[in-house]
């Protein structure tokens, strides 16, 4: 396929800048300039997708324990935005319907990171990807990425017409073998463990190589030199052409 999409995507929505994966990161990262942001999708004990990074809510929300246990009824109830300034209080979890809408009418390019809780891969992969089958409209479809191989090949397996990508902690001399087993076309791995040559092994396979979380500009240099496809950062002043 063309890739769609843009260099540059915000982390979380807006990096540090406003509650992550909220609506109101979304709103922060679309006034710097981006159009392209990663976020975290799991879903809701009844099925639906919200997005959400860690397993449990106490970090970011004034919610406790599991989320994919609550219904999304509790979980729309919850403060999202306190945890990380007064300014956002009151800010709700947002659902991946309400994101898909806004990406639709701003034409955003959208990095979904499949985030199961533990067992619960094969659920969230192909949970997503058929909600996505059924209400997703935008013309940029989104980017299926996971640390979870399961979530990708069930992803993969409920519906095969969504791009994915392979995410890794660290860079493996295996990983374009890796990403091409679960059909994905990307690899997207810390930045600290990408060079040249891993890069070049990727795109001699056909697969993108993108990064994350770059928030040095000297790192930007190094990796754009290397060839990089994209990279996800929190520091949104960093947005160039």
């Amino acid at each position: 396929m063309a890739w769609p999409y843009p260099f540059w995507i915000a982390h979380r929505g807006a990096g540090k800048q406003a509650p992550e994966n909220t609506l109101a990161a979304f709103r922060v990262g679309r006034a710097a300039g981006f159009r392209g942001f990663e976020c975290d999708v799991q879903l809701s004990a009844d099925g639906v997708p919200f997005l959400l990074h860690d397993d449990t809510l106490e970090r970011t929300t004034n919610g406790a324990g599991l989320a994919c246990a609550l219904e999304w009824a509790a979980l729309q109830r919850l403060d999202a935005g306190s945890w990380l300034a007064p300014a956002f209080a009151g800010e709700p979890p947002a659902s991946l319907a309400v994101l898909a809408e806004q990406a639709a009418a701003g034409d955003l390019a959208l990095n979904l990171e499949l985030k199961p809780s533990p067992g619960q891969a094969e659920r969230v992969g192909a949970g997503v990807a058929r909600w996505l089958r059924a209400h997703w409209q935008a013309p940029c479809q989104p980017l299926l990425s996971s640390f979870e191989p399961e979530a990708l090949r069930a992803a993969h397996a409920a519906d095969a017409g969504w791009p994915l990508a392979l995410l890794l902690e660290h860079w493996q001399d295996d990983a374009p073998r890796q990403a091409l087993a679960l059909h994905a076309c990307a690899v997207v791995c810390h930045h600290a463990s990408l060079d040249a040559a891993a890069i070049a092994a990727l795109h001699a396979q056909g697969l993108k190589a993108l990064s994350y979380t770059v928030n040095e500009a000297a790192e930007v240099q190094r990796l754009r030199a290397a060839g990089i496809d994209g990279l996800i950062t929190d520091q949104l002043d960093l947005l160039a052409p």
